[in-house]
């Protein structure tokens, strides 16, 4: 009887350690201070795109300090990159991929259908996924904010600064599904407007300086979409548009700084912010990805004094010099 009451007690013993290391392990990582992995994929270094991850990560830690890891790699350009480095993130079983730029978000949509994704700098998901979206959803781990200003607003801006254009020329990396959108969209608007347009497409950086400048010899003007390749080139752009005296309108505001007259813009630092939030809210739980809205930022019209005087362009009234 002894030995079974001897037993019985050690059982009991046993358990009652099991139990307590059980929650012992839970005080040490309740569900409010749980830690979290996040990996970023950046297309290419320029400023809209340095802003939008800024803004990210800057959201993101607002939201869960010290919670959360942020892993950025970014591509250089090559959408081949982007592939290893979102085949990484998911190989190491992330708890959120934040994909900046089209071909960023195109790897990560093809790499995982488990991981949420968030995308940013991202011009019309429809369009750069192949899908449908239903009342501004993407649907599946899929969701992120958007950098497109309104493009018939883009169309006006260039006739607001000259009225009486007849071609322009719109310069875009082929490559860039994206790109191709808006240039299909800005011929619309400019054609209701009596704007013959020319399209000026380039494969990769090497053929931009060729382009532009056939560009420059057969338009008035020349606008570039939210193109990340045409923006990283804006300093090439503006020594040939510079010489050839033509005026660029531009889709958003860091090339114009460089090689434009004015742009209808969004703040990227502001989208990545956003973005970062809507990051922090399905780590939390609070938010599934599956249902959550594609976000946008209000859009501003900016000029560049620089290019404006040197070209004699008189700014329309509702414009904000840029710094």
């Amino acid at each position: 009887m002894k030995k079974k009451i001897a037993i019985i007690l050690a059982v009991a013993i046993v358990l009652v350690s099991c139990v307590a290391l059980v929650m012992c392990n839970n005080k040490q990582e309740p569900e409010g201070q749980k830690k979290f992995t996040v990996g970023v994929c950046q297309l290419v270094q320029h400023p809209a795109l340095d802003q939008a991850t800024q803004g990210f990560v800057d959201g993101l830690k607002a939201e869960l300090g010290d919670r959360v890891t942020i892993e950025v790699q970014n591509a250089s350009g090559d959408t081949n990159v982007c592939n290893t480095i979102v085949g990484d993130f998911v190989s190491k079983n992330v708890d959120l991929i934040m994909a900046n730029a089209t071909p960023a978000l195109q790897a990560a949509y093809n790499a995982t259908a488990k991981i949420p994704i968030l995308g940013t700098s991202i011009t019309e998901y429809g369009v750069a996924l192949g899908t449908t979206l239903t009342n501004g959803v993407v649907g599946g781990n899929v969701s992120g904010t958007s950098d497109l200003a309104p493009l018939d607003e883009q169309a006006d801006m260039i006739l607001e600064f000259m009225p009486d254009v007849k071609t322009v020329g719109i310069v875009y990396c082929s490559a860039e599904a994206n790109s191709a959108y808006q240039v299909a969209e800005m011929k619309k608007f400019l054609a209701a407007k009596n704007v013959t347009v020319k399209e000026f497409p380039f494969s990769d950086s090497n053929d931009i300086s060729a382009v532009v400048t056939a560009a420059c010899a057969e338009s008035e003007a020349l606008y570039i979409p939210t193109d990340n390749t045409a923006a990283s080139c804006a300093e090439t752009i503006g020594n040939i548009v510079r010489e050839k005296k033509i005026p660029v309108f531009t889709g958003e505001e860091n090339p114009a700084k460089v090689c434009g007259v004015a742009s209808l813009t969004i703040s990227y630092y502001d989208l990545g912010v956003t973005t970062g939030k809507m990051a922090a809210k399905i780590l939390k739980g609070e938010a599934d990805v599956s249902t959550m809205k594609v976000e946008y930022a209000p859009a501003t019209k900016k000029y560049n004094k620089e290019m404006c005087d040197s070209l004699g362009l008189t700014v329309p009234a509702g414009y904000e010099e840029m710094e």
